[in-house]
């Protein structure tokens, strides 16, 4: 699944769950508890159980929606998942976790994953006080994320943060006040918000390895 630029929640309706946690896509599932389409609703009634390739298959297009990455990058993520000790399902979204719009995203900077992937691709991040435009970069324990100076004062970026609540991850430590966040340590799987079932997309690509 390649980085998704269209309409969000009609590829959560696909899915049949809410994938992007924002109350209006919470309500749109709501109202429309059916595929997107002409036949959407055929579908729903007449949908039967999944092969166990499908499911594999839906599985991982979740977890490549959810992040916003590429097939080839995932597929290189679940490669370097594989090599690394512990169970490869969960050094995969460990991985996934660290990317640096990720953080942001986690920090509560931007408000979805999309608009942190513009804050870096634009350059208004820094990381230990340089300038990084790459979005998939692996952010490091004791790294310090910060937005530029110019972004600071943003009201996008302040409104998120204002309404960002108690939900900060406890592996980052953030600073409301310099819209700056640093990972204080690596996430355990418990603490991955994903609604995915990793077993199944490790499957998935060991069967094509």
């Amino acid at each position: 699944m390649a980085s998704y630029h269209g309409p969000k929640a009609r590829v959560q309706r696909r899915f049949g769950e809410v994938l992007v946690p924002r109350p209006k896509y919470q309500r749109i599932l709501e109202k429309r508890a059916y595929p997107p389409g002409d036949h959407g609703k055929e579908k729903q009634f007449r949908s039967g159980r999944r092969s166990d390739y499908g499911m594999q298959l839906n599985e991982k297009q979740k977890l490549a929606f959810i992040y916003n990455v590429r097939e080839r990058q995932m597929r290189r993520y679940f490669m370097k998942a594989r090599r690394q000790p512990g169970n490869t399902g969960s050094n995969l979204l460990v991985l996934l976790e660290r990317r640096l719009d990720n953080i942001i995203y986690r920090a509560g900077i931007a408000p979805t994953i999309w608009a942190a992937r513009q804050l870096v691709s634009h350059g208004h991040v820094l990381v230990n006080g340089g300038r990084l435009d790459i979005p998939s970069y692996s952010v490091e324990l004791g790294d310090e994320i910060r937005m530029s100076d110019k972004m600071r004062q943003n009201v996008h970026i302040v409104e998120s943060l204002e309404s960002s609540g108690s939900g900060l991850p406890e592996y980052l430590a953030l600073d409301k006040a310099n819209a700056a966040v640093t990972l204080i340590r690596m996430p355990e799987r418990n603490e991955i918000p994903v609604p995915v079932d990793e077993p199944l997309i490790v499957e998935y690509y060991t069967r094509l390895t």
